[in-house]
């Protein structure tokens, strides 16, 4: 009988199912936290790479959580409607009108566009807002934004833009048990019954740390930390992060999304990861490769 060698794509198929092992009995039944947002929300290819993903972590027993951003969707549809936006530190200042607008594209388009991709990857998906079930309880945000001219600190009124106090976690508890994937939008309701829009970063962290997450994800348009030299520093704790920001590694937009991280993880959650989404199945590569692909950062520095 004459004997084949195998094919070397299919060895290879093999082998990356047996090294992801360890992590798929590792991570059955703990609870993922994915941000969703950047510029692979607008690249129909990573869309449906991203829907895979999350639709496969669920197949293996993995719980995962989807919260999602849309700035520029918002920012598209204020302009397209003749509205004006302004920013402070980041933070898109929220009048009535900005917020219903905001509300309307998170908790409608976007979150049903998502819910629809999962559906065509084979997933069962809901689509939510924080207001939903009571899930977030938000309070106004305030900011102290620099007068250079005055050289002094003025209050800055945001308006409409909130930030979450409290989650009751049972809408997602009771929909991951179902075996359906939430979807949500960065919505919360205030103590005083109005809507406020919330970042949908912060969001996500405080998701994370109520729902003692094993993982937070923070899916964006860089590859991670990155050090002096550019290369990407793929393990970080608070201690370490401290130093980075104190010596000018950690600058400008990292500066929240790493302080997000490091709340989270300090509330509960096992390990954030700051991801590159644009790389195809990033989160893949993350959770069941030895090597990962992005910056995780635990309370105490983890080798990969």
């Amino acid at each position: 009988m004459t004997s084949h060698a195998p094919d070397p794509a299919l060895l290879a198929k093999a082998e990356t199912l047996t090294e992801a092992l360890p992590y798929l009995q590792r991570y059955a039944g703990q609870t993922f936290v994915v941000k969703y947002g950047g510029h692979a929300m607008g690249d129909p290819e990573l869309q449906r790479d991203f829907a895979e993903d999350v639709v496969l972590l669920k197949a293996v027993g993995i719980n995962p959580v989807v919260v999602h951003g849309g700035g520029p969707q918002i920012g598209a549809m204020l302009k397209r409607l003749g509205v004006e936006s302004r920013f402070v530190n980041g933070l898109r200042v929220t009048d009535k009108e900005t917020a219903q607008i905001a509300e309307m594209v998170l908790a409608g388009s976007i979150n049903k566009d998502i819910v629809g991709w999962i559906g065509q990857a084979g997933g069962r998906a809901v689509g939510i807002s924080g207001k939903d079930a009571g899930l977030v309880l938000a309070e106004k945000v305030g900011r102290m934004d620099p007068d250079p001219l005055q050289g002094i600190e003025r209050h800055v009124d945001l308006g409409f833009v909130g930030e979450p106090i409290a989650v009751d976690r049972r809408i997602l508890d009771t929909l991951s048990t179902a075996g359906i994937i939430p979807v949500v939008a960065p919505v919360g309701i205030g103590a005083d019954g109005h809507t406020y829009n919330i970042n949908a970063d912060t969001m996500a962290g405080a998701i994370a740390a109520a729902m003692g997450a094993s993982r937070f994800f923070l899916l964006t348009d860089v590859a991670g930390v990155l050090d002096k030299h550019g290369s990407l520093l793929t393990a970080l704790d608070p201690v370490a992060v401290a130093k980075l920001r104190a010596d000018g590694t950690i600058t400008g937009g990292m500066i929240p999304k790493i302080e997000t991280c490091v709340a989270a993880v300090q509330s509960g959650v096992d390990a954030a990861v700051i991801l590159d989404g644009r790389i195809p199945h990033a989160m893949l590569l993350e959770i069941f490769t030895r090597a990962g692909a992005g910056t995780l950062v635990s309370a105490k520095a983890q080798a990969r």
